[in-house]
């Protein structure tokens, strides 16, 4: 349901949810198979503010199927109030959250967001490992205005040019290679880039800086969100943008602020495969 021509959920309903984080990356999840939610985006930014509301990144909503071929749809909503096609931490909570909650008893799902299917597995010793599919370059498919496919491409920011490799994973980013993530401007820069004319839906803003070839650190910008602590697409993006340019090998280990990734990529056309942690922080009620 779009948030923007959905039905408003009812003035005074109280809503079951969960506070759950990837890597610092937070999340409040709803059950939308057993009861009904239809968030408006300004329920979604109220919820989301940590002053006001329950605080988080990012919304998620589970949701029933829409097709025979998977267990469940995945919504996500930024802390805008904007709905988002991706997010890779994000997936890994899902998954989390409707095995505890007696959603499935599978360990492996597959399920529907609105970049398509995606393929998360829970894994014995409790990580959770996120089949995210195939890395789009085409600019039109990001999107992002190009006039032809390249590894990298210059985007001016103000007096600067900067070297950036664009891409999908389901959602557009940016990426840039920094020789210091500590010094590196990321709110500064993160913002011009986000909003970009060139890309049209916005961008996701990852900041690279290369340790060993299979080693990174990464801080990202996240479109409607700010800088988080960790983003699932965003370490997906990076490792896939310098394995293409020969700086880095899979499997790559991407090092965030909130903890570590193990992301792994064969090469063109090949999905991405993500693999890290996924926690419950606490379940309450919050009135709408």
């Amino acid at each position: 349901m779009n948030t923007q021509q959905g039905t408003r959920t009812q003035k005074g309903a109280r809503l079951r949810f969960t506070k759950m984080h990837g890597l610092g990356n937070d999340f409040v999840v709803f059950d939308g198979v057993s009861q009904a939610v239809a968030l408006t985006p300004e329920q979604c930014r109220r919820i989301a503010d940590r002053h006001f509301g329950i605080g988080c990144d990012q919304i998620l909503l589970v949701e029933k199927p829409g097709r025979d071929d998977v267990d469940f749809r995945y919504r996500i909503f930024n802390a805008d109030g904007g709905e988002v096609e991706q997010c890779g931490n994000g997936a890994r909570c899902f998954v989390r959250f409707v095995h505890d909650h007696g959603l499935t008893e599978k360990t492996a799902i597959r399920v529907e967001t609105a970049s398509g299917i995606i393929e998360p597995r829970l894994l014995d010793n409790g990580q959770i490992t996120v089949d995210m599919g195939a890395p789009r370059f085409k600019p039109a498919d990001i999107p992002f205005a190009a006039e032809a496919e390249a590894p990298t491409y210059a985007l001016k920011v103000g007096q600067h040019v900067l070297d950036i490799a664009a891409l999908s994973m389901g959602n557009p980013h940016a990426v840039l290679r920094v020789n210091d993530l500590d010094s590196a401007p990321v709110d500064i820069l993160g913002a011009a880039i986000e909003s970009h004319s060139r890309f049209p839906q916005r961008v996701n803003a990852g900041f690279m800086q290369v340790l060993t070839p299979h080693d990174i650190r990464l801080r990202v910008y996240e479109r409607g969100a700010g800088e988080t602590l960790a983003c699932g697409t965003g370490a997906c993006a990076a490792a896939v943008a310098g394995i293409r340019q020969g700086w880095l090998k899979s499997p790559v280990s991407v090092h965030t602020r909130g903890g570590d990734l193990i992301i792994e990529w064969a090469g063109k056309d090949q999905p991405v495969y993500m693999t890290g942690p996924a926690e419950t922080v606490f379940e309450g009620e919050v009135e709408i």
